[in-house]
């Protein structure tokens, strides 16, 4: 079945029976109280998930493509793009590999710092599986055989605005010193309609000083909400690269480079496959028979 393909009984809004079922799938040792060494909870992951899941199949129509890229077990890095202000790209590729039902894992992720400042903040994260972005951190859960979903752009990304939509700002290297240290291959990912469904304006600087946080953007909806704008996910092929952290920068660079380009080519890809910049229709599911 596609990602987010499940349809039939009635489901609460909180507890989504697809993502319980997929939750229950997931290649992850869980405790007998539904806890994994980290703190993830798999209570916490139904009752965040479940509303995710509506988002991502009613409201923002989410489809995924190349789901046979990501591992059905086994360390992975998916590398995405940046957008979109609020989040919502984050949290819909995060939904997309859960409602995978051929092979459902769950991406943690590695936490702004400004996320994390609050205990409330860090304990509630912890229990989704999102860690401190620190590279120990990252270390810890590919040892541990997860799939680890990091966005290299950073906050500068997040924070583009509509007139810079889908340009890729500059990346930071530690992805791949991360990736080389822990031989862990590199899943390139391009989110589309992040842009247009937060359309940046610009940022309320003074505010987001007092808030201290990155950014404070406005957008043409006034609230903190995303617009009913169908996105898609892309995962590409899975990239290898030769090395165990220690290299030159130079060669880091070049490594960096070269997943940047392929993220170029799914961006691209996906840019050119919708009809419109704001579509409201899903686009079709590849593994869908669009004929009924």
């Amino acid at each position: 079945m596609a990602a987010g393909g499940f349809s039939g009984a009635p489901m609460s809004f909180f507890d989504d029976k697809q993502v319980r079922l997929n939750i229950d799938r997931l290649p992850i040792a869980f405790d007998d109280y539904g806890f994994d060494r980290f703190g993830l909870s798999k209570k916490a992951l139904v009752r965040a998930y479940s509303p995710m899941a509506y988002l991502y199949r009613h409201y923002l129509k989410v489809t995924a493509f190349g789901m046979e890229f990501i591992p059905r077990q086994g360390r992975a890095l998916v590398v995405a793009n940046h957008s979109g202000g609020i989040g919502a790209d984050a949290a819909m590729i995060f939904t997309s590999l859960v409602l995978n039902d051929e092979a459902p894992r769950l991406g943690q992720g590695m936490a702004e710092y400004f996320l994390t400042r609050s205990p409330f903040a860090s304990v509630a994260l912890s229990r989704l599986g999102h860690l401190t972005g620190l590279p120990e951190h990252g270390a810890y859960l590919l040892e541990d055989e997860r799939l680890v979903v990091v966005f290299p752009e950073g906050a500068a990304g997040a924070g583009k605005l509509y007139k810079d939509r889908y340009k890729l700002v500059r990346f930071g290297t530690g992805f791949m010193r991360l990736a080389l240290k822990t031989g862990t291959p590199v899943i390139p990912c391009a989110f589309i309609g992040g842009e247009e469904a937060f359309p940046q304006l610009f940022h309320i600087k003074w505010l987001a000083r007092l808030v201290n946080g990155p950014f404070v953007p406005v957008a043409p909806q006034l609230v903190f909400f995303p617009l009913p704008v169908a996105c898609q996910v892309y995962y590409g092929l899975p990239m290898h690269f030769e090395g165990d952290g220690s290299e030159p920068d130079h060669v880091i660079q070049e490594y960096v480079d070269q997943v940047r380009a392929s993220m170029e080519g799914l961006i691209s890809t996906g840019l050119d496959a919708r009809p419109q910049a704001f579509m409201f229709e899903k686009m079709p599911d590849p593994k869908e028979d669009t004929s009924r």
